[in-house]
Order: structure tokens, then sequence, then C-alpha cells
């Protein structure tokens, strides 16, 4: 059974970091795009970055700030966010898609179950 979990959400006040992580398992880790998304109250989910094949992507709301990157022999995928902002504030998913990162985020196959970031203003 393919597992995305993720990890490393908390509280943290406007300006500090967290460290998101995604391990996953059963899965040819290095054939898939995986991508960070979240979902922030009463809005719809956002793609927020996504690396495939040493390319990453990021949406402008987070782009010089978030970090994505990959480590193939723990099979996890990180998220390194900085200077956060209550906005950020949203339940972060990681999500997988075999050969590409995909434009639209309802085309990724597997996803994880979450983890809540809360910035604190």
């Amino acid at each position: 059974e393919v597992q995305l979990v993720e990890s490393g959400g908390g509280l943290v006040q406007t300006g500090g970091s967290l460290r998101l992580s995604c391990k996953i398992s059963e899965l040819a880790f290095e054939d898939y795009g995986i991508g960070w998304l979240r979902q922030a109250p009463g809005k719809g989910r956002e793609g927020v970055s996504c690396n495939y094949e040493g390319t990453s992507y990021y949406s402008d709301s987070v782009q010089g700030r978030f970090t994505i990157a990959r480590d193939n022999t723990k099979k996890t995928v990180f998220l390194q966010m900085s200077n956060l902002k209550p906005d950020d504030t949203a339940v972060y998913y990681c999500a997988a898609l075999r050969f590409v990162c995909p434009d639209d985020l309802y085309d990724y196959d597997y996803w994880g179950q979450g983890t809540q970031v809360t910035v604190s203003s």
C-alpha cells in the first residue's frame, strides 16, 4: 500500500521557520513528481511546490521563502519554510504523480493526510 506521511507542522510566530517532511513508501520514488500543497480554512487547495528530476517549482506566494528538497535514498521530501506569514496558515499535504509535476493539482495520484501549520501574528 502506498503511503505518504507528513510531519513537522506546528505553531510558529510570524517570521519563523519550519521544515516539513513527507516520508513515502511503496513507490518507485525517483519516478515520481512530489508536490506540496496546502489548504487554508475556508479556502480551496493550493499548489505550493513540486520537484521532479532536479527541477523545482514554486507558487508566487512562496517563491523565495520556501525550498523543496528530496532525499531519494530515504524516500523523503522536505519543505523548508522561512519568513512565515499568517497567510501561510493551512494544512499542508504532500502528493505524488508519476513522471511529472502536474499543472492541475488534482491530477496527483497519491496524497498524504496532511500536517497543520499555524503562523501567529
